[in-house]
């Protein structure tokens, strides 16, 4: 098996890790965090490699995942090259779904091979996940000796592979920020819109929870036009427009996102009219 480092283990680099040791597709040589202790529990956790916490302490391997924070990916693998750490037939690459591989210019003035692998999932509970990797859809792009190791690395541990443009991946991933990170957003100001009109937060949470899941299989099971229900669906615009300026009444920044809402959505009721 080729060997592998891990630098920057938090729920991302131990999930393929793991996965990566269950599926005997590396070997972790060693893994470093930024603490000894952070990267001694991490070692722990996988059961596998050795913790350091210093590059200068690190031995080259065939493959390096760098599983750090998007601003620290630069400086971190100019680290790495600086220290010896890399040569002409090493893999680097990254996890960062917003950056491409060229940030690994340093990399690739060492000789090695460069790549990006980002996991299409939310990692909130990263134990479960390493539990249930498999399926996971996996985008990815780089050098051609990179992913020529990379892509059957990652469907052995049973990712699903889509190879992307490295000029996609802020587009890309900005779809990932829309379907995660801003539904998280959007369900918070639902929640705090139930309370402000008296609803408890218990109850709150028992309102949205059917519409919101209901709606996303309606989704996946129907198209967003179809999906679409409520006011502008309807062409009810007057509601729509007493209902904007009580929410910004309420909270201008609720208000305003409703606003923003408005023309996209008639966009979509515009479609569903014209399919019928």
């Amino acid at each position: 098996m080729k060997t592998l480092n891990v630098i920057g283990a938090g729920k991302v680099g131990s999930v393929l890790a793991k996965n990566f040791i269950a599926r005997q597709v590396f070997s972790i040589q060693q893994v470093m965090n930024r603490t000894l202790h952070s990267s001694q529990a991490a070692v722990a956790w996988l059961g596998e490699g050795t913790a350091v916490d210093a590059l200068h302490h690190m031995q080259p391997a065939d493959v390096t995942m760098l599983t750090v924070t998007d601003d620290q990916i630069v400086p971190v693998c100019a680290a790495m090259a600086a220290a010896g750490v890399l040569h002409a037939g090493s893999i680097v690459f990254h996890c960062s779904g917003a950056k491409a591989s060229t940030e690994l210019q340093a990399a690739m003035s060492a000789g090695a091979a460069v790549a990006s692998v980002h996991p299409v999932r939310s990692f909130a509970d990263g134990k479960a996940i390493a539990a249930e990797f498999a399926g996971t859809i996996c985008s990815v792009e780089g050098d051609v000796r990179a992913l020529a190791v990379l892509l059957p690395a990652l469907q052995t541990i049973g990712a699903q592979t889509v190879e992307i443009r490295a000029d996609s991946k802020l587009l890309y991933h900005a779809g990932s920020v829309f379907a995660s990170n801003y539904l998280v957003t959007l369900m918070e100001t639902a929640l705090r819109s139930y309370q402000a009109a008296g609803i408890p937060f218990d109850l709150a949470q028992q309102m949205a929870a059917p519409l919101a899941r209901q709606t996303l299989d309606n989704v996946f099971a129907m198209g967003t036009v179809q999906a679409l229900t409520g006011p502008i669906a309807r062409g009810d615009m007057q509601t729509v427009a007493l209902q904007q300026k009580t929410v910004a009444a309420w909270d201008q920044a609720a208000g305003d996102l409703y606003q923003a809402f408005i023309p996209m959505t008639q966009d979509v009721a515009a479609r569903r009219h014209s399919e019928k």
